[in-house]
This record gives structure tokens, C-alpha cells and sequence, in this order.
């Protein structure tokens, strides 16, 4: 019997739809939740910073530490490891993860017109017509954003990317689920030799990729008959040993027969590939108000392979600790508006795991004493001595890193 995904958009009768769809085939369900929580286990990421690959929005620092590509590599292989079984239902955004020649599986979409959406959404949310709307509208650029990264295409909802669309908002809940079972029991979905094969070679291309991503390397994997094909999205100088490295990282999964390298259709754009180190400071905020100083420091950190956004003010870098979940923090004291110290009392209090270097130009004695207080990694001067500033963090990292074992 076939393999069922079933994707949705929100408020589309999907969970009504999915739960009499289970009554009837007995099909057991694996879903975004139970694979999040599995690539979370693989990769030692947060299931938070997982289930953020389903998300629009993309980290600052994520240039620098590939967590959305490497969440994607652990999502595929979790569900990889799932999905070598008959009779299953995959719901939710990462059964797109299944490649398109894998033939016993059938591709569900339940989708509905905006109108009926809110008005279900008002319903079930108890909100007003615009509060559901605008919940849609987020929603549906996430799954967007999504569908883009994972097929290539920017409509999520397009009819080429599954084998039934369902508009639930003109067919009901019984007549979804029976066109979905009438289908899954179709010879045409039923598991063949090839699609069997097809199966273990997406387990085994998405080992490959969760090597690859282990080493900090941010590339394509498929799998041909045990043959791995990598394909390199980005420009890179010296191409043929970049290639070596990715050969050698891959060669050493059992079950691989070969490896083939490419490059893909973004190679010749202006980006620069550059592999992740898990050993240099990646996630760098920098806060200070002298605009010029600080984007020249930032970009003097990137030259020597640390990553770093930048904020100009403390209400601003108090937002992305939040929002963006650095691990070291290089704060300026004298800033309008909220100052340094009262920035480092707050992330202390919220966030005590993120390491503070103050770094400043006018700061006293007692000033040194407040933030060492408070529980600043370590106080430096301006003008500050790159190589000095570079061993600061790096020890700061070092000991962000060893309290996360």
C-alpha cells in the first residue's frame, strides 16, 4: 500500500479531515511534531530552533551558521528513517521533504478560498475578521517560504506539486477522505522495486547530507542506486578541493557505491561558499551606537571567519536577543537611550547563557566593577587590539559551547 502526505492550509478542515482519513485506512501518522522532535535528538539543535526551518523568516546569522540548512538536513533524515514503511500517513510541511520519484506515494493537498479560511478562522481562534486574516496571511508565507526552499516553486498551493487538491470549502469531510483512500488503494501508488529503491536511496542520500552538514558544509545531496550526487549552490575559489573534502566526507557512509560532484544554477552568483566551523564564534552581536566603528569591527570579524550582526541601540539589541539568539554579545556603555549596563542587567536576567564583552571608549573604574558585577565576560578599552578582541571571543565561545554539553 502507498504512502500518504497530506499538506494543508491552515483552517482547511485538515485536522477533521486527517482524523476520519485515519479511521478508515488504519494508517498510523508521523507528523511535523514527532519529526522535529526526532531531528532534534539526531542534531542536538533545540526543537525551537527546528521548527524555525518552517518559518519566513531567517535568522541574521544564519549566513554564518547554516541552521536553517542544517535543520532541513535533520528534518530529511529523520523522516527518511520514518518513512521506509507501507501504510503511513505523513501530515503536515515535511512530507514535501519526499522526493517526486519515490512513485508509491500519494501527495495530498486540502486547500480552501480566503473567504471561507477566515471565516473558519474566526470561528476557531475567536478573533475578529481582520485578526484572521492577518493570522492567514503569516501562516501561508511560511508554508511559502517553505514550498520555495524545499521544490523550487513559489506557489505553494500550486496543482503540479501534488496528486489530489482538495478544495474543502466545496467538498466535505467524508468525500475528501473517501477520494483520498479511493486513490491510495490505486495500483498506480502501490510500492514497485524501483520505488522501493528510491526509498533507500533517499535514506541514503539524507545520511550524506547529515554528514556533510555535521562538517559545516551547506550543499545538495541526492542518490541515484547507492550513487551520491552533491551539487555546490555557491561560488567557491578553490572548487576541486572543496569537491575532495565533500568525496571523502561521503565515501565513508556504508551503503554508498559512489560520488558525483556538481555545480548548481547559483554557483556563478556573487555568494561566496563558506563552510560553517563549529569551533569560531558564529552568532556575534555587536551594539554600539558609533555606526561607522561598529559596521567596520563586524566586518573585520567576518575576514576571520566570525559571524556578527550589528545593532546601534540598546532597545534595538534587546529585540534580537530575542528575536535572534546570539551567543556573545560586544556592548558599547554609552548609548542614548537605554545604556550598555542597563542592557547587560537585562540579558543577564533573561538570557544569563549569552556571554558579554563590554567594549568601550569612556567606562571607569567603577564602571568595570558594576559590569564584571553583573556578570560581563570581560571589559575592554577602545581602541581595542583585533587580536586581543579575537581571543576574548573566542574564549567567551568556548565557554558558551561547553555549557550547552
Amino acid at each position: 500500500m502507498s504512502i500518504i502526505t497530506f499538506f494543508s492550509g491552515s483552517f482547511c478542515s485538515e485536522g477533521a479531515v486527517l482524523d476520519k482519513l485515519v479511521q478508515k485506512t488504519g494508517y498510523p501518522v508521523i507528523d511535523d511534531r514527532m519529526i522535529i522532535a526526532a531531528a532534534s535528538r539526531a542534531s542536538g539543535l533545540s526543537e525551537k530552533k527546528i521548527q524555525g526551518a518552517f518559518s519566513a523568516k531567517t535568522s541574521l546569522f544564519n549566513q554564518f551558521t547554516h541552521e536553517k540548512e542544517r535543520s532541513i538536513a535533520y528534518l530529511r533524515l529523520a523522516l527518511a528513517g520514518m518513512a521506509d514503511a507501507d501504510n503511513l500517513i505523513v501530515a503536515g510541511a515535511s512530507g514535501l521533504l519526499i522526493p517526486g520519484n519515490i512513485s508509491h506515494v500519494l501527495r495530498v493537498c486540502l486547500i480552501a478560498d480566503l473567504k471561507s479560511r477566515i471565516a473558519t478562522a474566526q470561528k476557531q481562534e475567536q478573533i475578529s475578521e481582520k485578526e484572521a486574516a492577518a493570522l492567514i496571511r503569516k501562516n501561508d508565507e511560511s508554508m511559502g517560504a517553505w514550498v520555495k526552499s524545499i521544490l523550487r516553486i513559489d506557489d505553494p498551493w500550486a496543482s503540479s506539486s501534488y496528486d489530489i487538491m482538495i478544495p474543502t470549502d466545496k467538498t466535505d469531510t467524508d468525500e475528501s477522505v473517501k477520494l483520498i483512500s479511493q486513490h491510495a488503494e490505486s495500483d498506480v501508488v502501490r510500492p514497485t522495486d524501483a520505488s522501493k529503491q528510491a526509498i533507500s536511496d533517499f535514506l541514503l542520500a539524507a545520511k550524506a547530507g547529515e554528514a556533510l552538514a555535521n562538517a559545516g558544509h551547506n550543499v545538495s545531496t541526492a542518490s541515484t542506486n547507492g550513487t551520491i550526487a552533491i551539487t555546490i549552490n555557491k561560488n567557491v575559489l578553490m572548487l576541486a578541493r572543496l569537491e575532495e573534502e565533500l568525496k571523502q566526507i561521503v565515501e565513508k557512509i556504508p551503503g554508498v557505491k559512489g560520488v558525483e560532484t556538481s555545480v548548481g544554477e547559483k554557483f556563478y552568483q556573487p555568494d561566496i561558499y563558506r563552510k560553517y566551523d563549529f569551533q569560531m564564534p558564529s552568532k556575534i552581536l555587536l551594539v554600539d551606537d558609533e555606526r561607522e566603528f561598529v559596521q567596520t569591527l563586524s566586518e573585520r570579524l567576518i575576514m576571520r571567519d566570525m559571524g556578527s550582526v550589528v545593532a546601534f541601540d540598546g532597545e534595538s539589541a534587546l529585540s534580537m536577543v530575542d528575536e535572534e539568539e546570539p551567543e556573545v554579545m560586544i556592548l558599547d556603555l554609552k548609548m542614548p537611550g537605554i545604556d550598555g549596563i542597563e542592557v547587560l542587567r537585562k540579558v543577564k536576567a533573561t538570557r544569563p547563557d549569552i556571554e558579554v564583552i563590554i567594549l568601550t571608549g569612556h567606562g571607569s573604574e567603577a564602571d568595570r566593577e558594576v559590569c564584571m558585577g553583573l556578570g560581563a565576560f570581560a571589559y575592554l578599552h577602545k581602541p581595542v587590539d583585533i587580536d586581543l578582541l579575537s581571543t576574548t571571543l573566542k574564549q567567551a565561545n568556548e565557554k558558551v559551547q561547553e555549557q550547552k554539553k
